[in-house]
């Protein structure tokens, strides 16, 4: 078991936090909204927790773990406050234009990151100090945070915010004609999804002990709308599979390459196309499984 762990450690965090990613991008979905905006939250708090921990808490010699507690919820501030101020104009959109204007957004903290002398331009930041001792230990961070995670949305769709998420998202013009305020919501749905990708990048940040723009582009847009919409878009544990699975892919395609007896062509391929893997995986999935492989069905039954 500990020779399992010690092999496989880092591609089990990166699976739970491939899910907690998911989530982020679950919960404006949950109002009907197509943001793609998680990535750039995401990659707001790994530049949060490099600046951090490389400067302000530079501690020398071991960097605690309380310190990485604290970074966190900085970042959850940060992306909460930046969450509603782009929140409020953004999503006043639908549909395809909320996504053309939340990869817009992705792009334009892309940008100042690759100029910004703080964000140590196109290079990133590196050295980024570890609070742990080895890659597995941050399963304890990392797990409970899915598991709390998964506990709050499965509350939230019980009680009346919930409620009036999910009756934006089948019919907004009905939920208004209810009472329901959809930009109130919608603003609330988005900010939450912010606060969480912003969580995860911090933890994210000191488990890859680098951070550059390269975390937060377009592409990262694709692999997290793939794990909603292929997992499932009608509830959180399609999320939740989609991320564990998609995180995992890559690394099943690699040993299929790395296996030998395939063309050369071939196992290029699978090392390197994963984002039209994925591509292909969206189109074939939305047409033959519309609400993705997990749905509420699964779990009534039916």
């Amino acid at each position: 078991m500990a020779d399992f762990f010690n092999t496989y450690g880092s591609l089990l965090v990166s699976m739970v936090l491939g899910a907690l990613l998911g989530l982020s991008l679950y919960l404006p979905i949950m109002a009907g909204q197509l943001s793609l905006a998680s990535p750039g939250f995401y990659a707001l708090g790994g530049y949060i927790a490099a600046i951090l921990s490389t400067t302000v808490f530079n501690t020398g010699a071991g960097f605690p773990a309380y310190l990485l507690l604290l970074e966190m919820v900085i970042a959850a501030l940060v992306s909460g406050l930046l969450g509603v101020a782009v929140g409020i104009p953004a999503l006043r959109l639908r549909g395809i234009y909320l996504a053309i204007a939340t990869i817009a957004f992705v792009e334009v903290l892309r940008v100042l990151a690759l100029n910004l002398d703080i964000t140590g331009g196109a290079v990133g930041i590196f050295g980024i100090p570890q609070p742990f001792s080895s890659q597995i230990e941050y399963l304890w961070v990392a797990l409970p945070l899915l598991i709390v995670t998964m506990v709050l949305i499965y509350r939230l769709e019980r009680v009346r915010v919930g409620r009036a998420l999910i009756a934006i998202r089948e019919d907004e013009l009905a939920a208004g004609a209810m009472g329901i305020n959809p930009t109130y919501y919608k603003v609330l749905a988005f900010t939450l999804g912010s606060i969480l990708a912003g969580i995860v990048g911090v933890i994210s940040a000191h488990f890859l002990n680098t951070w550059n723009a390269r975390q937060g582009t377009f592409d990262a847009s694709i692999i997290y709308l793939t794990f909603v919409l292929i997992g499932g878009s009608r509830t959180f544990l399609g999320s939740v599979v989609g991320g564990i699975a998609f995180t995992a892919l890559p690394e099943v395609l690699r040993g299929l390459a790395d296996t030998g007896g395939l063309p050369v062509w071939l196992a290029q391929f699978l090392r390197d196309g994963r984002l039209i893997i994925f591509g292909v995986l969206i189109v074939v999935g939305t047409i033959f499984f519309p609400q993705g492989l997990v749905t509420p069905k699964v779990f009534r039954g039916k």
